[in-house]
């Protein structure tokens, strides 16, 4: 069985140790020097005493009793020392290296049995929250790369087919010109994943400088709503805006207008034809808010929660357009600018979109502002 347990520890121990905290050497000059200091007592006993001095016996025996006293002291120190700083520090180092290897299910228990906390303790919840942190952005990794071949996969397969079907010699004009169309919106969408990959990166690396200006918001809805008048028109869908004349924001133009092309490309490509899409805003003294109504198919709870994760899809069959990464863009933006962005639905009732901007207006004059 000590053979067994001899094997283990060995093999636990890091090669890369060589020298330990609390040495032998190290113990034995701590007790040379308070046996030396306890040694003391015996010479001012000496320079006090009568003519004829101690007894021998009686120094022997103090320095025997002293010399025991030092050795336990410096046992129950060095065991102080193990129990709060040696064995804690060597728990910690097998951990981390797991970490260092890849291992992210490495969770280090409390050490102490009282449920308060020092320093160490407090080291070990920091510890935990790390490698809890590592192990999540590696399943974020893992995921966007899974979700990322998958996305650039599907263009990819319907462009090499189709492209392969142009070398047939007996193709008719139209099915010519049937699979060209094809393959250009298969590489529109991958052109627009591409480039949504990487304004999605640039904004979760603060790569893209957030400017501030005042314009008219109003003014932004009115045209980014106009650019969708074709898609709502073509599904005969009634676009209802209730919206000011003017509504002076100080904030970044470019990019929230990818916001609500975003919220509204979503709205029309989820309402059915006949519905309805309403586009409200509002503001008071301090805040403008923007709601994007639809009475599309709406979404459940479980949706809900992750419909603002990137290349998510309520729709898992696919079957509308998209690549799931809107949302995710457009959280990200509201975010940066300061604003606060919510969602209500009911599947079957349509879903409401909610935007709230600070104003942030700046004292420059009116005319000044588009």
């Amino acid at each position: 069985m000590s053979n067994k347990k001899t094997r283990k520890q060995k093999l636990d121990k890091d090669i890369r140790v060589n020298a330990k905290h609390i040495s032998i050497k190290s113990f034995i000059w701590t007790y040379f020097i308070l046996l030396v200091l306890t040694s003391g007592q015996t010479l001012i006993y000496h320079a006090y005493s009568p003519e004829n001095g101690i007894p021998l016996g009686y120094i022997l025996g103090m320095n025997a009793y002293w010399a025991i006293v030092t050795l336990i002291f410096c046992l129950v120190t060095a065991r102080q020392r193990y129990v709060a700083y040696g064995k804690p520090m060597r728990t910690l180092s097998k951990a981390t290296k797991k970490v260092a290897e890849g291992d992210y299910s490495v969770w280090i228990p409390p050490h102490r049995k009282d449920g308060k906390k020092d320093y160490v303790e407090v080291m070990f919840d920091d510890f935990n929250k790390m490698v809890e942190e590592l192990g999540s952005t590696e399943i974020l990794k893992s995921d966007f790369i899974a979700n990322v071949s998958h996305e650039i996969k599907t263009p990819l397969s319907v462009i090499q087919g189709y492209a392969m079907g142009l070398q047939k010699e007996d193709l008719t004009s139209e099915m010519r010109k049937e699979y060209t169309d094809t393959i250009i919106m298969a590489s529109k969408k991958l052109s627009s994943l591409v480039t949504n990959i990487l304004r999605l990166n640039k904004l979760e690396n603060q790569e893209i400088q957030v400017s501030t200006q005042s314009y008219n918001l109003s003014r932004q809805l009115y045209e980014c709503a106009l650019s969708f008048e074709e898609l709502w028109e073509e599904k005969n869908i009634t676009f209802e805006a209730d919206i000011e004349d003017r509504a002076i924001v100080c904030l970044d133009e470019n990019m929230l207008e990818i916001v609500w092309n975003n919220l509204l490309s979503n709205a029309v490509k989820f309402t059915e034809s006949g519905g309805i899409i309403k586009l409200i805003q509002t503001s008071d003294a301090d805040t403008i808010t923007v709601k994007i109504e639809d009475s599309g198919c709406g979404m459940s709870e479980n949706t809900i929660k992750y419909i603002f994760d990137k290349f998510y899809q309520g729709d898992t069959s696919h079957s509308q357009e998209g690549n799931g990464l809107g949302l995710a863009l457009t959280l990200r933006v509201i975010q940066l600018v300061g604003g606060r962005i919510s969602v209500k639905s009911n599947p079957g009732y349509g879903t409401t979109f909610t935007v709230e901007l600070n104003k942030h207006i700046n004292d420059i004059p009116s005319e000044t502002i588009s």
